[in-house]
């Protein structure tokens, strides 16, 4: 046998290995890219699961945190007010504007509920010696509590601070006086000053008081006229001080309450500094 015949069979071994690995070499890739598949899918499958729970947490978590409590604030105390015309007795009526009418004046409201006010004028004439003049006047303010402002008696407290202010801060005014009024709801402010008007030097008293969440502002001025002398400004302020009480005590009871919470501390508006503010009219 030839050297090139004994070469044939070792190059077709040779070429029979290589075949042999080509073979097994593309057996395995298949093998390989299943596995591969089967990790990838897995994988995925794995995945999806934990990333359904994550978002469902997610959204659990969002739909708490948007639920929450609704907001709430403390029910006024009084619901309504009394006839503002009907806060006074007809003894204080006779006392404070003896030549005027007991009916009183009402004024327009429209919310008879949530505001109101009276007001009583009195001349007194005594001929040649002149005259005393008196005038008198009862607001009543009463606010609900509401969630976006706030509770009554907060929003009744706003109100008060600004009812004192305005009377310290008349234009004109002089001697302007302020002092808190005891035992009268649950704070209360007495302000006065002389005022000068054509007529006569009127003595200006204004009683400020808050009990829950109504507030009343009671106006009182009184002059000599013609050439009768200029009543005692003491004298007026006690009247005026008396007569808030009165009306407060009236408040409470149109809303089924007994008496009236006393005032619990000095009212700090009535040494604040005063403001300017629209002048209050010195007679009806």
């Amino acid at each position: 046998m030839s050297e090139g015949t004994m070469q044939q069979p070792a190059q077709r071994d040779q070429r029979a290995k290589r075949l042999n690995r080509v073979l097994v070499g593309a057996a395995v890739v298949p093998v390989m890219l299943i596995a591969a598949g089967c990790s990838s899918d897995s994988g995925s499958d794995s995945g999806s699961t934990p990333g359904s729970d994550d978002a469902g947490k997610s959204a659990n978590s969002g739909a708490s945190a948007s639920v929450s409590a609704s907001p709430t604030v403390q029910a006024a105390a009084y619901s309504k007010l009394p006839d503002s015309c009907a806060v006074l007795s007809k003894k204080t009526l006779g006392d404070l504007v003896p030549k005027a009418s007991k009916s009183g004046k009402a004024g327009k409201s429209d919310d008879a509920s949530s505001r109101g006010n009276c007001s009583w004028s009195s001349l007194d004439d005594n001929g040649v010696k002149g005259s005393q003049f008196r005038w008198l006047n009862v607001s009543l303010n009463r606010f609900d509590s509401d969630t976006t402002r706030g509770a009554g008696d907060e929003l009744a407290q706003e109100y008060y601070d600004k009812q004192v202010q305005a009377a310290q801060g008349v234009d004109g005014a002089k001697g302007v006086k302020s002092e808190p009024v005891a035992g009268t709801g649950d704070q209360a402010t007495s302000v006065r000053y002389d005022l000068k008007k054509k007529e006569g030097s009127f003595k200006q008293q204004t009683v400020v008081v808050r009990v829950e969440n109504v507030v009343v502002t009671l106006d009182y001025n009184g002059a000599g006229l013609a050439g009768e002398k200029t009543p005692s400004a003491d004298t007026l302020s006690k009247s005026a001080q008396k007569a808030a009480k009165e009306a407060v005590a009236a408040v409470s009871k149109a809303n089924g309450s007994g008496a009236p919470s006393a005032s619990k501390s000095p009212s700090r508006s009535a040494s604040s500094s005063p403001s300017k503010s629209p002048s209050k009219s010195a007679a009806n």
